[in-house]
């Protein structure tokens, strides 16, 4: 799980952001040694969820839909031998059904491994 709070404020300011309705997802290479060459972290607005059980649940969603189907991912960096901290921000106003992040979760993943696939060509 992503916890440095610098790493999360240089996520934010220098990340890379794409959208698959309703998780927008921002991304960064990290240079820095990690633990782990890949750390994330979910979020759900408070805003729009009042109740933390509600929030938690959404995150516990998130959490298990990316550990079902993030192998992809993993066999990516681990062939290119690069970092990466990815951030999920669930942002819809209605509570998830298991079906639409069951669906929704692969389709971030590919989009996601496309997108750093182009970032690492264009700098070769």
């Amino acid at each position: 799980m992503l916890k440095s709070r610098k790493l999360i404020e240089k996520l934010f300011t220098t990340g890379g952001t794409f959208l698959v309705f309703p998780i927008k997802v921002v991304y960064m290479f990290v240079d820095e040694p990690m633990d782990f060459p890949l750390k994330i972290g979910v979020s759900a607005s408070s805003k729009k969820f009042k109740k933390a059980v509600d929030r938690n649940r959404i995150k516990r969603l998130v959490k298990e839909y990316y550990r079902m189907n993030k192998h992809p991912l993993h066999n990516f960096l681990n062939v290119d031998g690069k970092q990466l901290v990815v951030f999920f921000m669930y942002i819809d106003k209605g509570l998830p059904e298991h079906a639409l992040l069951k669906r929704k979760m692969p389709l971030i993943i590919d989009k996601l491994i496309t997108t750093l696939s182009e970032a690492t060509n264009q700098n070769i």
